[in-house]
């Protein structure tokens, strides 16, 4: 590897499962691409497109190699690079590490080190690599490190998102692996229960995440409005508010997961642009120490609670959720985040999302949400 910062911070893009499943082109990527430099997106920091599953032909060619489908990409893959590489951003494709991918293509299994070189002479920076039709004698720590093995030999940088889901205790070895973000979770669909639960199932689990292995919680679903091509991704579901998808965006960015969009970027409405641009969310996300927060419960820590996260600058990040259905008082005690009344310690409390100054508080911090909805803070502190 050349790049020795290469993931210190979680990854920045654009997926194209959540809303196109298996209907991808070259020129729907081509058009993402623009669309992210034209949006504004590549100045808010996102760079990755990545295509997923469903882009390469059914069988292997005659030496072994993956191939393109010609009909969906009619010049390769390497051509398809090179135009998203002219637009300043980066590719990524899609893998697995069984005998075939999710939707039934080939797998990388025993191929891993051909098609990590095959990857690198397109052009690819980074792979998604999924869990599906794994040999059953086979465990998935084995095959993770198979993987990032090969990437790490094969002549370029190519970051290494393993998608295994959470299983295999993945907690307790992906650091070892080589792996730059990991999922931790089932898949995601367009639905506020997925979200809230997805978010739920991690609380315990921030410690695991931190610079260059960021703990993955699945793409985003914000700007959907149900608009997947695949019904029980988001047609079925209809999708959510954009209060609901804030809410979902606050939560990924104070608990570093990487922020891979899934909606369509060509037709983003300007409430989706809003969210996914906001520098100080964000910020929040990239912060470079990429500290997990801590969770200070609410009455009913199953629905209302707050996050803390340290930021290397002193300051706190802080998001204050009510995931319940009414509306709800939330409370935070500065002594639950190290400041005894005593001290005379106070914290000067920026609002993330309308940008305003709220002023000096001691002792405690105390807000009204209504439901599905949060506030993000930056907290400085402040010594009297």
């Amino acid at each position: 590897m050349q790049n020795k910062y290469l993931g210190i911070t979680p990854p920045m893009g654009w997926n194209s499962w959540n809303t196109f499943t298996h209907a991808i082109n070259e020129e729907l990527i081509k058009e993402t691409a623009d669309a992210m430099v034209a949006s504004g997106l590549k100045d808010a920091g996102y760079e990755y497109v990545v295509i997923d599953d469903c882009w390469s032909l059914r069988q292997r060619g005659q030496n072994g190699e993956l191939v393109a489908d010609p009909e969906k990409f009619p010049h390769g893959m390497k051509a398809v690079a090179d135009y998203v590489h002219s637009k300043g951003l980066k590719f990524g494709m899609y893998s697995c590490d069984g005998t075939h991918t999710c939707a039934g293509y080939p797998g990388s299994f025993e191929h891993e080190f051909q098609d990590a070189a095959t990857f690198a002479s397109w052009g690819v920076d980074y792979l998604k690599y999924d869990n599906c039709y794994k040999p059953a004698h086979m465990d998935g720590e084995m095959l993770y490190k198979r993987m990032s093995l090969a990437l790490r030999n094969c002549g370029r940088d190519i970051l290494f998102s393993a998608c295994n889901w959470g299983h295999d205790d993945v907690w307790s070895w992906i650091q070892g692996s080589g792996a730059q973000l990991f999922r931790s979770t089932g898949d995601i669909v367009d639905s506020w229960e997925s979200i809230k639960n997805l978010a739920l199932s991690q609380m315990n689990k921030t410690a695991y995440s931190g610079p260059f292995c960021h703990n993955d919680i699945d793409m985003l679903v914000v700007g959907m409005y149900g608009g997947s091509n695949d019904e029980y991704i988001g047609g079925k579901l209809g999708g959510c508010t954009d209060v609901e998808y804030r809410t979902h965006f606050s939560l990924w960015a104070i608990m570093n997961s990487p922020l891979m969009i899934g909606c369509d970027i060509r037709k983003m409405s300007e409430a989706t642009k809003a969210t996914l641009t906001n520098p100080d969310v964000i910020a929040i996300n990239q912060d470079i120490e990429c500290r997990g927060p801590y969770v200070v419960p609410g009455n009913d820590p199953a629905a209302i609670f707050s996050l803390v996260k340290p930021m290397s600058d002193g300051s706190l990040a802080i998001g204050m959720f009510n995931l319940g259905d009414k509306k709800a008082q939330v409370n935070l005690p500065f002594w639950d985040m190290g400041i005894p009344a005593a001290a005379g310690v106070g914290l000067e409390i920026t609002d993330c999302w309308s940008h305003e100054n709220e002023g000096r508080f001691t002792e405690r911090y105390a807000a009204s949400i209504e439901p599905h909805d949060c506030k993000l803070l930056r907290a400085k502190v402040s010594l009297g």
